[in-house]
């Protein structure tokens, strides 16, 4: 694949479609699997997604291991994982259990988020640094 600008653009809308699907179907399975009092569905994607980007972000480096053409490589970073994780869902459903009046929720949401998906990008970046040497 070339790195055309159309070509980069449909890599791009490929990726956030099947991303998305992904989602839909993961998050979905935690959510029947656990309930949907907390949104354990979308913290999942958001830390796995957040592993698996900083992982395959550091092996498809310029100087990494893994050779990947740009469009290959954009079709992972920005559209799977792009569609894949759920910044915005994370925010409406912290809005809803405000608004919902449930604070220790909504603050374990925006914590456990935050503190685990960075969590998982360090793993994941780790993991690919380990793989390149």
């Amino acid at each position: 694949m070339g790195s055309s600008p159309l070509i980069m653009t449909l890599s791009v809308a490929a990726g956030s479609a099947l991303g998305g699907v992904l989602r839909y179907w993961c998050s979905g399975l935690i959510a029947e699997r656990i309930g949907e009092t907390f949104p354990w569905g979308t913290l999942f994607v958001n830390v796995l997604g957040s592993l698996l980007i900083g992982l395959l972000a550091t092996v498809t480096a310029p100087d990494a291991r893994i050779i990947m053409a740009p469009a290959v490589r954009v079709f992972f970073l920005v559209g799977v994982f792009g569609g894949f994780t759920t910044f915005s869902s994370f925010s409406l459903q912290t809005l809803n259990l405000l608004q919902d009046g449930e604070w220790l929720f909504a603050t374990g949401n925006i914590i456990g988020s935050v503190v685990l998906c960075m969590i998982g990008v360090w793993i994941g970046h780790t993991l690919g640094v380990a793989y390149n040497r």
